[in-house]
């Protein structure tokens, strides 16, 4: 499972997008919330090819209702880019949108997605926080698809010959990163600290792990001016300084870190849940020797952010009533246990983290159910590409030690500020 990959944002082309972008609201264009007929479900790549037969069953019962699935480059960047393009265009092409969670607010404040009918869908039966990041200025503009929250996986072998439990707070990770690890020729820590994406969600990980955030719910108060950021950013600067956090983990994203991970460099690592599979798989040096448990915080277990992606129907869609109905087949439960066996993604139906056939086959459902209950969404702003890139590079900073925390606090306070009011 390689979904994670597609989660990379690069300036270059973060820049391209925001450019055309006004960051004022349009209308939708409701054409016709009750058309039925054929649609175009657009996504990204679809790396373990588990969509198709979902879409070709999907077809088998409604042919007069088809749907062609158009998978965009396995890129976020270039994925988000041609949506954008396409809707501001005006077409109609695109009906059912598979979007980043940190997206939905960005396409629902410009108007490009279609509010939803609550009642038409069974949110009751999803896990409760990732409704949230389905909604924007508190009505429902798409419908959760797949969750994700971050874990950290752990040396069990090191940690059981020192007899010692994993960390919960960050004290005693990096107590153990400090004084375990070297004992084992292995590095402390890492998680995705190259400036991307990645580095956005790791640094609002460690503000929230530490009680504090970075906007408020609104998507445009600033909040990060409190003592809780600034733990949350000394806990990597500390790391680097200290050297628990190798200067190498500043050049990874996901894929860089889990093969540091799995080739037996790290004894902590911050990851996605597809790593727990991929390091007990073949070719894995670790395999059989790890754990994973929730991240930890400042003073006890912390806060992952709400990883996934949520399925809208565009504001011009022809055949909204479909969408709905096609919708509400993919997060069906049934569907739903497809997408976590067949394509690897974790689901939102609270139900299938119960199940001791899921368990027994994917042991890390109970953490990451733990896991998504304690996250938060990234922050809800309709110009969420802008706040991402400040975060990145304030954090960027941080951990090359060229801002102190306090620095790194008043940059944000206020630069986060000025996207905010426009300026």
């Amino acid at each position: 499972m390689r979904w994670i990959r597609a989660v990379r944002r690069g300036i270059l082309a973060a820049a391209i997008v925001l450019a055309g972008y006004s960051g004022v609201a349009q209308r939708p264009v409701e054409y016709s919330a009750e058309g039925r007929g054929p649609l175009t479900f657009v996504t990204a790549g679809d790396l373990t090819r588990y969509l198709s037969p979902l879409v070709d069953e999907w077809n088998g019962g409604h042919p007069g209702e088809r749907v062609t699935l158009v998978e965009l480059p396995d890129s976020a960047d270039e994925t988000r880019a041609q949506m954008l393009s396409e809707l501001r265009s005006g077409s109609s092409r695109f009906d059912v949108l598979n979007l980043d969670v940190a997206w939905t607010s960005e396409f629902a404040a410009a108007g490009l997605i279609s509010p939803l009918d609550r009642g038409r869908f069974e949110l009751d039966s999803f896990l409760r926080p990732v409704v949230d990041t389905a909604t924007f200025e508190g009505r429902l503009y798409a419908v959760p698809y797949v969750t994700n929250a971050g874990l950290l996986y752990y040396r069990k072998d090191v940690l059981d010959a020192a007899g010692e439990k994993p960390p919960r707070t960050w004290a005693e990770l990096a107590r153990q990163a400090r004084t375990l690890a070297p004992r084992h020729g292995l590095e402390g820590y890492a998680g995705q600290f190259l400036p991307y994406e990645g580095l956005t969600v790791n640094v609002t990980e460690a503000i929230q792990s530490a009680g504090g955030t970075v906007l408020r719910d609104d998507g445009t108060t600033v909040a990060v001016d409190s003592d809780a950021a600034r733990a949350g950013l000394a806990f990597l600067a500390d790391g680097v300084r200290e050297g628990w956090i190798p200067t190498e983990a500043l050049r990874y994203k996901e894929e860089e870190s889990r093969a540091a991970f799995e080739e037996g460099r790290l004894l902590f690592l911050r990851n996605w849940p597809y790593v727990y599979t991929d390091a007990n798989g073949p070719g894995s040096k670790v395999a059989g020797r790890i754990g994973a448990v929730p991240l930890p915080g400042l003073d006890g277990l912390g806060t992952s952010v709400l990883g996934g992606s949520n399925l809208a129907v565009s504001a011009r869609s022809m055949n909204a009533a479909t969408a709905a109905d096609f919708i509400a087949y993919l997060t069906s439960e049934r569907v739903q246990r497809q997408v976590l066996t067949s394509g690897a993604l974790p689901p939102v139906r609270a139900s299938l983290y119960d199940d001791p056939s899921l368990v027994a086959a994917h042991p890390y459902l109970p953490i990451l159910r733990e896991s998504v209950l304690a996250a938060v969404p990234r922050p809800k702003s309709a110009r969420y590409d802008q706040v991402s890139l400040v975060v990145q590079a304030v954090g960027q900073d941080v951990l090359a030690l060229r801002d102190t925390p306090e620095e790194a606090v008043r940059r944000l306070t206020r630069e986060l500020g000025a996207i905010s009011s426009g300026s």
